[in-house]
């Protein structure tokens, strides 16, 4: 009896709130929600999700967390609502040996990709043809750092006494190969930019980025990342007054 008791108390009530999508009540277009939805997967923890239709918030949610946008989690009924510390809260109490460590080893894995979103936000939202080349360049100097960094061998993948050269990376993700926290924040939005920038600017990662595209390939075959993804149209429609035309 002790030990059931034991494990009930042990395992925390989460509830997860992220944006609605058009229908109001599938997964909308937000990389942050998407960013804890992982995290919790990836935890291996109990949890729930419910979709907020942010056209019409429901009466019970104005009172729970009034004026507040999701993502937002109640934690064995406590609201926290900023998404950083929701991570950081999350990273701490659901440790090990229960719960996965999800912080990289090094601190590059975060660093990487900081600005790819910065820049593909600025080159879809210029409406200058002429500058439109400029902004696309900055966009594909960030995917050509990234692309460089994942090809390039971590410390482990180096073996000194191998007489074999390891030149080109093998690993799966950013810091090795397990998710972490740098591709829970990472992946969401390299997902809306392949979708956004294709449909309004025609723009697509170039093949000849091995490392980018070895990255997305193994990301969209794990169902943490791919289950948690909103759907194509979801990110077009949220774009669709974002990108300006060309002119």
């Amino acid at each position: 009896m002790d030990s059931q008791q034991h494990s009930t108390t042990k395992e925390p009530e989460i509830e997860l709130f992220v944006k609605a999508g058009l229908d109001g009540e599938n997964i909308g277009n937000c990389p942050f929600c998407q960013r804890l939805f992982m995290v919790l997967w990836l935890k291996g923890v109990k949890f729930n999700v419910t979709t907020v239709d942010m056209t019409r918030k429901p009466e019970e949610l104005k009172d729970l967390a009034p004026g507040t946008n999701p993502p937002f989690l109640l934690f064995n009924k406590e609201l926290k609502t900023d998404f950083i510390k929701i991570e950081e809260f999350l990273e701490q109490t659901l440790c090990p040996p229960t719960y996965p460590h999800l912080s990289p080893k090094y601190k590059e894995s975060f660093d990487v990709g900081s600005d790819i979103f910065a820049k593909f936000s600025a080159y879809i939202k210029n409406p200058r043809k002429e500058a439109n080349i400029n902004f696309e360049k900055a966009l594909l100097r960030e995917f050509q750092r990234l692309d460089v960094y994942l090809n390039t061998p971590l410390p482990e993948e180096i073996d000194q006494d191998s007489v074999e050269d390891i030149t080109i990376s093998k690993r799966k993700f950013l810091d090795g190969d397990h998710l972490t926290l740098a591709d829970c924040n990472l992946l969401p939005k390299l997902h809306i930019i392949k979708i956004a920038a294709k449909k309004y600017r025609d723009f697509e990662i170039p093949e000849d980025m091995t490392g980018v595209w070895r990255y997305l390939n193994n990301a969209y075959a794990c169902d943490e990342f791919n289950h948690t993804c909103p759907a194509d149209e979801e990110i077009e429609h949220t774009y669709a007054s974002v990108a300006r035309k060309m002119t």
